[in-house]
């Protein structure tokens, strides 16, 4: 990987330097280079660019595989990483879930430890000299900042905010999985120079948050330690390498194989075409789906068996039970299950209204519900599934934040076409 050969300079930073390189991409190259205070306090910190690239690469794979829209490619060394070139919109974004830091000294009154709920969005100019001030959606939108040759706007705005609170959500849910509360965030955004696409560039590290194990602000691992520091020592910049690395060792466990599973029962393999489709929308969400076929009429010893086979297993599972006619398959499933169950008859043109029926008229004490699309019943067994499952729940915010985004650039098309 490091036959790659860094072209012009294209900026460098207090912390780091990008390099302009072929098909619109470019090297971000991290340095051992620590700062606060707009770079009034600033150190240099052996191994902190290999700390830095470790952990940013990791929570940009994260989001790329939940499905947003990142500049993220790949990473190239220890150090560097390569993604698409951007010119930066000079915003940061900060998320909020609790209320500490800046935000105590700005608010007078608000204690430490308020609970934003919904989060807390708020926007800082990048201006070193006046020390990034705070700017209001009206502020932004009057300013009228254009990069990339887009115009920063109100439906520009939006969008970013809204995908700034899903960036947020996701890595609160990661870190959670590990008992560690995401207190607050920064990121930053950049327009695609060759497509205009809002993408979430910059990076993503230690620098960015606030983070407490277990909830408890004594335990931070964040830069806040640093800024705390009364005298920088050796041995306080060791301290906040020490966290910094704790911090990359556990992003590596953010984005654990799926332990959730869906099982697509089909009453015939005629079936099988109705039960592609909900296998494919499954995968789309991260969701493992099998497809066993069985009959409930023909052949209940065998539908308990494979019901059985399942449960002995002991990993989290949504049952689809796809049943045409008299659907006796769902509800069996549901009288003989603790688990959840979906039914999604492939209903035919003929005796579609009389089928939906078994499917719905259940006997009491059972409790299947039924969808009639496939692509409803993966989605509903995603959504069920990512009650605990926060990578799966990532992929479903994802989608719809994305399905947001495309309505409001169908209106925007729409209004200028006028």
């Amino acid at each position: 990987m490091s036959d790659i050969t860094p072209g012009k300079k294209l900026i460098e930073g207090k912390t780091k330097i990008v390099y302009e390189l072929p098909n619109n991409q470019v090297l971000l190259q991290s340095k051992d280079r620590i700062t606060a205070g707009d770079g009034a306090r600033a150190h240099d910190m052996k191994g902190k660019a290999a700390i830095s690239t470790a952990t940013t690469s990791k929570i940009f794979e994260l989001l790329n595989n939940a499905g947003i829209k990142t500049h993220f490619i790949k990473q190239h060394t220890d150090t560097a990483f390569i993604g698409i070139n951007c010119d930066m919109i000079p915003l940061e974004f900060v998320t909020r879930r609790v209320a500490t830091g800046s935000f105590l000294r700005r608010h007078e009154g608000v204690k430490e430890g308020y609970r934003f709920c919904p989060v807390k969005s708020e926007y800082f100019y990048k201006d070193d000299a006046n020390h990034d001030p705070q700017w209001s959606v009206e502020q932004i939108i009057s300013a009228k900042l254009t990069h990339g040759g887009v115009i920063i706007g109100k439906d520009e705005l939006d969008i970013m905010t809204k995908t700034t609170v899903c960036v947020f959500e996701i890595l609160e849910k990661a870190w959670a999985s590990l008992d560690c509360s995401l207190i607050d965030m920064k990121i930053e955004y950049g327009i695609n120079r060759e497509t205009g696409e809002i993408l979430l560039a910059d990076i993503v590290d230690s620098d960015s948050w606030r983070l407490w194990p277990a909830g408890d602000r004594r335990l931070m691992k964040d830069k806040q330690v640093y800024r705390e520091l009364k005298e920088v020592t050796a041995e306080g910049l060791e301290q906040v390498k020490r966290n910094f690395e704790w911090v990359a060792e556990r992003v590596e466990k953010l984005m654990p194989k799926p332990h959730a599973r869906a099982v697509v029962l089909m009453g015939s393999a005629t079936d099988t075409e109705h039960g592609e489709k909900i296998r494919s929308t499954c995968k789309s969400f991260g969701v493992p789906c099998e497809l066993r076929v069985t009959s409930a009429h023909k052949g209940t010893d065998e539908t308990m068996k494979i019901l059985a086979e399942y449960e002995g297993e002991g990993f989290p599972t949504v049952f689809i039970a796809v049943a045409g006619r008299s659907n006796g398959l769902g509800p069996v499933l549901s009288g003989n299950s603790t688990w959840p169950v979906i039914n999604c008859p492939p209903v035919k043109a003929d005796w579609g209204s009389q089928d939906i029926w078994s499917s719905l008229r259940l006997p009491s004490g059972l409790g299947c519900a039924t969808v009639m699309s496939p692509e409803a019943a993966g989605l509903a067994a995603a959504q069920i599934l990512s009650l605990n499952d926060h990578v799966i729940w990532s992929r479903l915010r994802a989608k719809q934040v994305n399905t947001w985004i495309g309505l409001i650039h169908a209106d925007k098309k729409v209004r200028n076409d006028k």
